[in-house]
């Protein structure tokens, strides 16, 4: 009656069935081409939902408005690529006079017509998350909003600090950063209490990491020093340790040297070999799955090349610019190729 395990599952959904549990086999997972995840600031910060967490006055948000600069303009961060692109920046606890004399203090006169700023907005069980997308849909390039800080949009309750609480509030803005393939960045605060894991020193329970896809701690050993350390983790990158100092002068901070090199994934045969195909030159390839393994002179049957390829779309994009695809048609699979160089 049923062709695969998929058809049945439909069949259930499609009778209201009230214990209908969707699922996927795994070989439906690798038939599949999921979004790839955009890089933001390169092997350190990505689409998703983040903390960045720091005591009071550590120096957070000019951290905040380094990175926003940054990305607005296509600037890289120390020895970080940026794919630049629109950033909203809700300054909750700033107005708008002492904005003003902290970006001109950092970047002078220059001019940012993609960098937006906000002192107000409403809570997030409030309408925040219709502000946010009226703000993408009119902003189409939007790749970063930093919320300066979480306390500002979230409701007090009498739970307000229960893991569940604080898991649910971080899952509300990853599923909208989620949807539409953008970085949120939450400023919030470290607690009083030391900890032998420095992330365990963030505000609240542990809900709110748990739901996170990262976070960075920015941490001073003494309030007078110029030296901090960033430690970040995340679910998309490796962890890292970063070495900085405040310029003063300049209210910008400093790349002194990072602990651990970046560890980068092996060379790939098969996305080499797309890359040839892919060019400056000729920007488009289409054609079915067994017509690319001939293309590509490789030994391998046309249905494990389209499944590496779902699995390494990422890769794909991000490393070589090149747009995957992969439609089923009557003639079998189409496998679509198109060069973005406007990453």
């Amino acid at each position: 009656m049923y062709e695969n395990d998929f058809d049945m599952q439909e069949y259930f959904k499609n009778m209201n069935n009230p214990y209908y549990l969707p699922t996927k086999s795994m070989t439906n997972l690798y038939d599949e081409i999921y979004p790839p995840k955009t890089p933001i600031i390169e092997n350190l910060l990505y689409s998703g939902t983040y903390l960045f967490v720091g005591a009071p006055k550590v120096g957070k948000s000019f951290f905040m408005a380094q990175i926003a600069y940054h990305i607005s303009k296509g600037i890289d961060v120390w020895n970080y690529k940026v794919n630049k692109g629109t950033v909203l920046y809700l300054a909750l606890e700033d107005d708008y006079a002492r904005l003003q004399r902290r970006l001109y203090t950092m970047f002078g006169e220059n001019e940012n017509d993609n960098l937006y700023l906000a002192t107000t907005s409403h809570q997030l069980n409030d309408g925040l998350d219709k502000q946010l997308e009226y703000f993408i849909e009119t902003h189409k390039d939007t790749k970063l909003i930093i919320i300066d800080t979480l306390q500002k949009i979230r409701e007090l309750s009498g739970d307000k600090y229960s893991y569940g609480n604080d898991y649910d509030i971080v899952t509300k803005l990853k599923k909208f950063s989620d949807n539409k393939n953008v970085c949120l960045l939450l400023v919030h605060h470290t607690r009083k209490q030391q900890a032998d894991d420095c992330f365990e020193t963030i505000s609240g329970t542990n809900g709110l990491l748990g739901a996170a896809d990262g976070a960075f701690i920015l941490q001073k050993e003494k309030r007078t020093s110029s030296k901090a350390v960033l430690d970040a983790v995340g679910r998309d990158q490796q962890d890292q340790r970063l070495y900085l100092e405040f310029n003063r002068e300049h209210c910008l901070w400093e790349f002194i040297k990072a602990e651990n090199e970046i560890w980068k994934l092996p060379s790939d045969l098969i996305l080499e070999s797309v890359s040839k195909i892919v060019t400056p030159e000729i920007t488009q390839w289409s054609g079915t799955a067994t017509e690319l393994v001939t293309k590509l002179n490789l030994d391998i049957s046309a249905n494990s090349l389209t499944r590496h390829l779902n699995v390494n779309a990422d890769r794909l994009l991000n490393e070589y610019q090149i747009e995957y695809a992969n439609t089923r048609t009557h003639s079998g699979r189409q496998v679509t190729f198109k060069l973005n160089l406007n990453m």
